[in-house]
This record gives C-alpha cells, structure tokens and sequence, in this order.
C-alpha cells in the first residue's frame, strides 16, 4: 500500500491504523529488554554496551521503517524532523519513567557507571556534527549520497568501539554509596531469570529476533500512517514528525525503558536510549540513500537544526544526574528528569513557532 492509498482513506481510519501500528510496536518492544538483559547476564557483554547496541538497535527499527519510507516517497522533512526530534524525545522517556515507576529517587542515582558518561558525550558529538550539517547543507556528494551522512555513520561506528573498550577497561570508576535498587526490581528480576532458567541462549536470541520482526511492522504502518496525516491534517511534516511520528517510534523506547527499570537494570535503560539515539543520528546515511530527489540535508528547513540544540541541552542534564548522583528530587523525580522534562516542552513550544 503506497502513501497514495492512504491518503485516500479518511483520516479517522489513518488514525486508527497509526494506533493498532503503535500498539504492536508497544507490545513487541515489551519483550526486548528482557531478553538482552538475560543475554548480557549469560555472555558477559557488558549491560551499557548491550544497551547501547542490541536494545539500542533493536528500538530503532521503527525509526528505521519510518526514515526509510519517508525518504524514499520524498518526505525528506518528515524523516530529518523524526530522526532528531525522537533524539530528545527518547531523553525525556527516561524523564517519564523515573517520574512513574522510580517514585521519590532519581534514576540517575542507581546508574553508576562510567561507561554511560562515555555513551552520552560521543552522542552529543554526533548531535553537534548533525546540527553542523542542517547549518551548512550537504558540502559534496558521491554517487548521490553526500558527505555529511557518511561522516555521521563513520562517526557512530567509531563510537561503538570507543564505548566497548572503555567500559571493557575504564581508567576511573564513580566513589561513594553504589545504590542497589528497590527490592520490588530484584525480585521481578530474579523471578524472570528463574522462568528462563532452562530455555537455551539461542532460543533467546530467537525470542528477540520475533520481538524486532514485530516492532519494525508496526513502525512501517506508523511511518505511512504518520505521513498521512501529515498531509491530511495540514499540519505539515516538520511538527508531525517531531512529534506524533517521534512518540510513535519512541515506543519501543519507553516499552524496554519501562521493563529494564522494572528489573532493576538501571545502566541498561539510560544506555538503551543514549545508544538509541546515536544510531538515529547515523539512520541519516540510509535516509540519504533512499531519498532521490537530492541532498536530504539540503531539504532539511533551518529550523532542524533547534531540535538538535534540545537534544544537546536533555544529554548534557542527564550527564550532570548521572555524575553527580545526589538522589535529589522534585515532583517524585530526580532534579535533572524534571529538568529534561521542562526543556522538552519549553523546546517545543518554541519550536512550533519557527
């Protein structure tokens, strides 16, 4: 079914298809976080890089199905304002759980590893180096596909590897209490390894491979779906993208988030998302691929450019929670959640402006 198609529908059954797409992905991305979990406890894979990688992969596979399909049929906004605009609202995700289910600590304060300093500061130099490239527009290009996306893959791999050296070898580690979670998580937790116990690593990995089956054909209907509506509604595919499309594909996002933190694996849901989000950031090199009609950062407005300075601002708090681990709170969260959370909407509202 082409956009064409569903643009024809009315726009209450685009919606209703948008909804049953983002209910499977909820329901699919339920079943990720659990599973790598247990695979980083039998592999030994450290739990910031198996978040970063495995459970940052997997939830983006929405974000992959939309930039894809939004590319290829031209909608270069839709995908560039997805892309960057689920960047912070992944980090105001964390900002929703440790409001919601880690009630009265700062979920900053049971992350104490170096290793997601590392994963947050190579993600704002992949945001910087994405903001460079909305500024600048594309500088050259090969074959049709422009520099500035190969320089943003390159850079996320380049990433990866400096993240799995250093939480294999890291030269400091954080001093002071190193906070256990709540019983309530290492009961959830020790009760899921139990179920578990007899099913073979491989079965798991079989178990995840249908789980991100599942997430990546409900974010394909989501990204039509989206697209649609975007047109339908006449609100255009800069703030449909940045923000109905975004919470959509960040589903998955919040689903594992929810469960990782329900389990007591704190690190593995701060790098989920911060690994999330540098991958979303190199998805602009498969975005430029399948768009035809030229440069995708040519086609970005301007105006992208303010959601990669939000996503900039909601790293750089997390990174003061998770360094200072203060265990301080406000409304039920911790300092720097609220902190995100009044950025996002204020970034927001301003950006509806532009």
């Amino acid at each position: 079914m082409s956009i064409l198609q569903f643009t024809e529908n009315a726009i209450w059954l685009n919606a209703l298809i948008f909804a049953i797409g983002a209910i499977g992905v909820w329901s699919a991305g339920t079943k990720l976080s659990a599973h790598v979990d247990l695979f980083a406890d039998r592999t030994g894979l450290g739990k910031a890089f198996a978040g970063a990688l495995l459970l940052g992969g997997a939830t983006s596979l929405p974000e992959i199905a939309t930039t894809l399909t939004a590319a290829s049929s031209g909608a270069a906004k839709l995908a560039g304002t997805n892309l960057l605009g689920g960047v912070a609202m992944q980090i105001a995700v964390l900002a929703m759980v440790d409001a919601l289910l880690v009630r009265g600590r700062a979920l900053t304060f049971f992350s104490p590893q170096s290793s997601l300093l590392m994963i947050g500061v190579m993600l704002i130099g992949l945001i910087a180096l994405a903001s460079a490239a909305v500024s600048s527009g594309e500088l050259v290009s090969f074959a049709g596909v422009g520099l500035w996306p190969i320089l943003l893959f390159a850079a996320y791999l380049f990433s990866l590897w400096v993240i799995h050296k250093y939480e294999g070898d890291s030269r400091w580690e954080p001093r002071g209490e190193i906070a256990e979670p709540p019983e309530s998580a290492r009961d959830l937790k020790d009760a899921h390894t139990l179920k578990y116990r007899d099913t073979a690593t491989a079965a798991l990995v079989g178990f995840f491979c249908l789980a991100c089956a599942g997430v990546l054909v409900g974010g394909y209907f989501v990204a039509r779906t989206g697209e649609a509506i975007a047109e339908q509604s006449g609100l255009g595919q800069n703030i449909v993208g940045a923000t109905l499309v975004a919470l959509a594909t960040s589903l998955p996002e919040v689903s594992t988030t929810w469960g990782a933190v329900r389990f007591g694996a704190y690190s593995m849901a701060a790098a989920n998302i911060l690994g999330t989000n540098s991958l979303e950031v190199a998805l602009f090199l498969p975005a430029d691929i399948a768009y035809r009609e030229g440069a995708i950062f040519d086609a970005l407005d301007p105006s992208t450019g303010f959601l990669a300075a939000i996503g900039i601002v909601v790293t750089s708090l997390y990174l003061w929670g998770i360094l200072e681990r203060r265990d301080r709170t406000i409304f039920g969260m911790g300092r720097d959640s609220a902190a995100v959370l009044l950025v996002y909407v204020l970034g927001l509202a301003v950006y509806s402006t532009l």
